[in-house]
């Protein structure tokens, strides 16, 4: 960020960053601890981070308030703009990243109590470590500015989407061939599409951070590696015989 006439500016900026890397790093421990109590089927640390989610949401409106005065006292313009309008979307996103991680926690407390298939839990750890690097390298990204970093990880988004589909057809399938299953792997359905969507929020952010760099976002359409499970069959077109 450029340097200020008025050091107070420069201040309150490097405060709002720094809030939103804090933010960022209890959001980051609260995703992995989620997925550290679905894989050992540990409520206990599912409790926790379902107490711990009241300080995401305080940094989120620390946030708000920080950026809301900002607005109101210092008038910001050109890259400044950027970087305070951007800060709100993103303590947003990873607010919402936070509320997966709570919410994949309840469910894992509920799957302790039934004995869900190994290989979809595997799987569905398999996802979690995808978003969760994500998330870190994210996070990098925005503590230095690196547009090229962020962009890697905007990237990976069509790799975890892919993984999420075959994880949703995987479960499908066991609810078919084991109406037992059913419940079991339908709390994993949730979780598994709790995590994608924290996955979206990474990339989100990744956007945002080249945002506050160069003024825009990506250019390329973002890939959907869950397209497929959307796809229908064209029916055959043709002169009625």
């Amino acid at each position: 960020m450029p340097e200020h006439t008025l050091k107070r500016f420069d201040e309150e900026l490097e405060r709002l960053s720094a809030t939103i890397s804090e933010m960022g790093g209890l959001t980051e421990s609260q995703f992995a601890q989620a997925l550290r109590a679905l894989r050992e089927r540990d409520t206990e640390i599912a409790e926790k981070v379902i107490a711990e989610d009241p300080r995401v949401d305080a940094l989120d409106e620390a946030v708000q308030e920080q950026t809301l005065r900002l607005l109101a006292l210092r008038q910001p313009m050109a890259v400044d703009l950027r970087v305070i309008l951007s800060s709100i979307k993103i303590a947003a996103a990873l607010e919402r990243i936070a509320d997966y991680a709570k919410n994949t926690a309840k469910r894992s407390i509920v799957l302790s109590q039934t004995a869900p298939p190994a290989s979809a839990v595997a799987g569905l750890d398999r996802l979690g470590r995808l978003v969760r690097t994500a998330l870190k390298d994210v996070l990098d990204a925005f503590a230095h500015g690196d547009v090229v970093k962020a962009h890697d990880v905007w990237e990976r988004d069509e790799e975890i989407d892919q993984v999420y589909t075959g994880l949703f057809r995987e479960l499908l399938t066991y609810m078919l061939e084991d109406p037992r299953m059913i419940t079991g792997c339908t709390h994993l359905m949730f979780i598994a599409k709790n995590i994608e969507r924290a996955g979206d929020h990474v990339t989100n952010i990744a956007e945002l951070v080249s945002f506050r760099t160069t003024g825009h976002g990506f250019d390329e359409a973002r890939r959907k590696g869950s397209a497929a499970m959307y796809a229908t069959a064209k029916t055959p077109t043709g002169p009625t015989p």
